[in-house]
């Protein structure tokens, strides 16, 4: 019944928006991508091959003008598993509305916290098996948050995330999610992007990360510091990672290491490389290595192909 009512709810929602059922005035854009891989996993010699959906997803944006300077905004976004199990393939991804003018923008919903937008597009594998939220603490995207992000102001803006006491991962506090960025994450308007975030009582962590990256001609370099602890004190861990990334017209080879004692213990390794098919459509190919200190050692070689719409 439950994966009946999600269907329905998605399928609904969609159709209305589609049909044109917005206000005057109001834009409202469909969008989403799917990424899919034909991948070679071996975990501890047990090697299989698999089709796998990474984080492919639809949602629905849109905003109205409330007057010269004021926005209300909105977003609703779904995973979609476009790989396995049919029956229960969608899942709630980043889903708020909110406000935006000259005082920068309000969002109240389930979100990214603010340290998990702070590392901006660093990470060269993201979504894949080389995905940084693997080995590091801080990649929460949660329920009941509040938050706000300032205009950008000589190159700087600010953002604070709240996270409420009834949040199930809240343990009855009232978490706090903060970042300092400067630049531009896209490196299109700077070729300097850099954040200093910090977590308090954010599901029952507080952490602390520092993301640096930029661009030198077609080379990338990145690098970042992450530092985490139980709210209790009881455990804690720090890592780093860096990585390069270099463009030749409409190929892009990228390596990226990760040294640990966070959320996971150890070392890994990832080098790819993407090929433009258009602007929105590229194929990929990558192999990806993990080593862990509790013996567990992890290999996948992969291609794929990601379609934005």
């Amino acid at each position: 019944m439950t994966i009946l009512f999600k269907k329905t709810a998605v399928a609904l929602t969609a159709g209305l928006l589609l049909s044109g059922g917005a206000f005057a005035g109001e834009q409202v854009k469909v969008y989403g991508k799917v990424n899919a891989s034909f991948q070679s996993d071996d975990v501890n010699s047990d090697s299989k091959t698999n089709v796998k959906s990474n984080a492919s997803r639809i949602g629905v944006k849109g905003k109205v003008k409330i007057n010269d300077e004021l926005s209300a905004i909105y977003k609703i976004e779904w995973q979609v598993d476009v790989a396995d199990d049919e029956n229960d393939n969608f899942k709630a991804r980043s889903q708020w509305v909110g406000l935006k003018g000259n005082f920068g923008t309000v969002l109240l919903g389930r979100n990214d916290t603010m340290l998990k937008l702070s590392q901006g597009k660093i990470d060269l594998f993201n979504d894949l098996n080389g995905d940084i939220k693997h080995m590091f603490n801080g990649e929460n995207r949660l329920d009941d948050t509040l938050t706000y992000i300032s205009p950008t102001m000589n190159g700087f803006s600010f953002g604070a995330t709240v996270i409420a006491e009834d949040n199930k991962k809240s343990d009855g506090k009232t978490g706090t999610s903060l970042a300092l960025m400067y630049g531009d994450a896209k490196l299109k308007r700077s070729d300097l992007y850099a954040a200093l975030a910090l977590d308090s009582d954010v599901a029952g962590r507080d952490t602390t990360r520092l993301t640096v990256y930029g661009k030198l001609g077609d080379v990338k370099l990145g690098a970042m510091f992450n530092s985490s602890e139980t709210a209790d004190g009881a455990s804690d861990g720090d890592g780093f990672l860096v990585n390069v990334a270099y463009s030749m017209g409409k190929t892009t080879l990228k390596a990226q290491y990760q040294d640990s004692e966070d959320k996971a213990q150890g070392t890994g390794f990832s080098i790819g490389v993407d090929y433009k098919l258009a602007k929105n459509v590229k194929t990929y190919a990558f192999y990806s290595d993990s080593s862990l200190d509790d013996g567990t050692d992890a290999s996948h070689l992969a291609i794929g192909m990601e379609y934005k719409f």
